[in-house]
């Protein structure tokens, strides 16, 4: 009881790490020996901090004799929170990172110098060495089988790499120029201030058609068609700043506002500001005109191809039926039923089987190969015989488009294309 009324008589004082010259109100030493504390046992050492919890000694153990150094002043100290909050840093406050001129001049250097190296790995002529050449030869050294393309091994110039910088934003005074430079994201943010201007300028035209009875729902709409958003990637190149992925939906959310009202197309030229146009594919395929040979008798042709085979193909409008492949008969030529299959599969899709004579070469590739490359040339000679809707459908069954898929390479260091070693322990 009497050591409590001691210790909590220290008050705010208790609180603190502090050095004493003399013995503390709870009655005990105020210097002790560490050596003589680390030989102490454990159970000693937890009796200590038992009765002494609440008022400390810091003191220093001499190697050389059994005495400490008693300071002859008090120092105050406090408690200094250091958590994993407080040490984080402000990245929008910092902004983007900043590179110097100096270290962009290294990095050009260094660029140039590795370019010549794998010039001269790759045999090639360091002086006519372009980016491409580049890719191609990082690709072939590095294979990577991973599906983001950021993850995979790069070399391109420093100017691709490193980030755009902006010109000075603030004047002689130190002041910046706009108002929203101390928000870290003054594109960015000037962007959704714009985009809704937009937005309450479009509103406010309507509420004027809506007073003079000349709103209508069937205004022109805009035709957003064959193009897409900026990616969020794409969207920090224009703004020249990093921004998070919540930041670029709350950007698409208040675009698709603006495109959801009835007179966007007053700011058509906004909109597709910030949307890249894509190469639309024509879904209609086009036909080659029938030709006639010397005897009168039309006919087409068309190539096709399947990994490294490579196949023409001439369909006659004779109802004799025959498919010959390299001037020979398709079923000796074809000894899998599987082959044969396939290159029968567009007569049949048409229902023309034995009403055209279909002569055909084919070279390279395995047997698979050659019957795909056949099929492939055979639906393309017969979309000069068969009907727009015809066509349509030979589309849609896929007998228009050629197969991408090759053989995968075999991977240095593995068994195979995906086969990895044994690996052994010992």
């Amino acid at each position: 009881m009497k050591q409590q009324k001691a210790c909590s008589s220290v008050g705010v004082a208790s609180a603190r790490i502090v050095a004493l010259a003399e013995p503390p109100p709870c009655g005990h030493a105020p210097v002790y020996d560490l050596t003589d504390m680390a030989a102490s046992s454990r159970a000693a050492m937890k009796s200590f901090l038992r009765r002494c919890g609440h008022c400390w000694s810091v003191t220093k153990a001499l190697p050389s004799e059994k005495a400490v150094l008693q300071l002859n002043h008090v120092i105050p100290a406090r408690w200094v929170s250091s958590g994993a909050v407080f040490l984080q840093k402000n990245l929008a406050a910092a902004g983007p990172e900043k590179f110097t001129l100096e270290f962009i001049k290294k990095q050009i250097e260094e660029f140039n110098i590795g370019q010549r190296h794998l010039a001269n790995i790759m045999g090639e002529d360091p002086e006519s060495f372009t980016q491409e050449d580049i890719d191609r030869s990082i690709e072939y050294l590095f294979p990577s089988g991973l599906f983001d393309k950021r993850a995979r091994p790069v070399m391109k110039h420093p100017d691709l790499i490193f980030p755009k910088q902006r010109a000075v934003q603030w004047d002689q005074d130190g002041r910046p120029f706009h108002f929203l430079f101390y928000t870290g994201k003054q594109s960015y943010y000037s962007l959704m201030h714009d985009i809704l201007g937009k937005v309450l300028s479009v509103e406010r035209y309507q509420d004027r058609m809506r007073s003079k009875d000349l709103f209508t729902q069937e205004s022109k709409p805009m035709s957003m068609s064959g193009g897409r958003w900026l990616s969020k990637e794409e969207l920090e190149e224009v703004l020249v700043e990093p921004m998070s992925d919540h930041d670029h939906a709350r950007f698409l959310q208040l675009m698709d506002r603006l495109l959801s009202l009835p007179y966007c197309s007053l700011e058509e030229e906004f909109i597709w500001r910030y949307r890249k146009q894509l190469a639309v594919q024509s879904t209609k395929e086009l036909a080659q005109p029938l030709q006639l040979d010397q005897e009168g008798v039309a006919f087409s042709s068309a190539q096709g191809r399947r990994k490294t085979a490579r196949a023409t193909v001439q369909v006659r409008d004779i109802s004799s039926g025959t498919i010959l492949i390299n001037g020979v008969n398709y079923l000796r030529y074809f000894t899998s039923l599987q082959d044969r299959q396939e290159l029968m599969f567009p007569l049949q899709f048409v229902g023309r089987l034995g009403r055209h004579a279909v002569e055909g070469t084919v070279s390279g590739g395995g047997h698979s190969a050659q019957a795909g490359a056949l099929r492939l040339a055979i639906s393309r000679a017969l979309l000069s015989f068969v009907s727009e809707s015809e066509r349509e459908s030979m589309r849609q069954a896929g007998l228009l488009t050629s197969d991408p898929r090759i053989k995968e390479r075999k991977k240095p260091g593995q068994a195979g294309a995906r086969k990895k070693f044994t690996w052994n322990k010992r």
